[in-house]
């Protein structure tokens, strides 16, 4: 009997706290608010690499991508004392250029998922970690994970988010327009989190979600 099985498992997870590893990857498109459900899943005790942190660290002055995204978009793109790279300005371009984006992602993609693979090869027995990655299928980490959760919102409800963070309207269109479709996301996720609505809204999902990957050691419907 399946829900005997399952109360078995109860029993003895709460009795001998047993450990359970998993890798989840968390995606969405951009303004779904997936880094607000990946840190969600931090208060509930997971350990979180942000995909986009890691980019940011990678663009630090003169270091090896530093050196290579200057060589190949020009110095234009610097600003400060310290000649940091203007992220705005960088952005501009090769959102305007999708021969631009396919370079900058060259020289980043393989940069960050070295990284990555790293610190999931480093993660101790009974941590549960969590990859919040904006293209997390696009670059093929679908693969390293258990399952993927892919975090939905109404466009209107993005546009909104993305505008207070100082996006305008074109500059949001041409970004939307480079990401995988959010039709594409959601026939790979294994779960799907509504993130439209009230912050409570989004944490009840999350939860429910969270429950069920303890109990599956990550994988749903017995995947792996």
């Amino acid at each position: 009997n399946f829900w005997f099985l399952v109360c078995i498992f109860d029993f003895w997870y709460l009795i001998f706290d047993i450990e359970i590893n998993m890798v989840i990857g968390i995606t969405g498109s951009l303004g779904s608010g997936k880094t607000t459900v990946a840190n969600m899943c931090r208060r509930l005790g997971a350990k979180v690499i942000d995909a986009d942190r890691i980019a940011h660290n990678l663009m630090r002055p003169q270091s090896r991508v530093y050196r290579r995204i200057v060589d190949c978009f020009g110095k234009e793109i610097l600003s400060g004392s310290r000649r940091r790279i203007n992220r705005k300005r960088l952005a501009e371009i090769v959102f305007s250029n999708s021969r631009a984006l396919k370079k900058l992602n060259a020289i980043m993609h393989p940069e960050i998922l070295k990284i990555i693979r790293n610190r999931i090869n480093k993660f101790s027995e009974g941590e549960n970690l969590i990859i919040d990655a904006p293209l997390l299928i696009e670059a093929g980490l679908e693969r390293w994970v258990d399952s993927v959760v892919v975090v939905r919102a109404d466009p209107e409800v993005k546009i909104c988010r993305l505008k207070k963070c100082g996006l305008t309207t074109d500059e949001i269109k041409k970004r939307l327009d480079v990401q995988l479709p959010e039709d594409n996301k959601l026939r790979q996720a294994d779960f799907v989190i509504d993130n439209s609505g009230r912050r409570s809204q989004t944490e009840k999902q999350i939860k429910e979600i969270w429950n069920v990957l303890i109990k599956t050691g990550g994988m749903r419907d017995g995947k792996g």
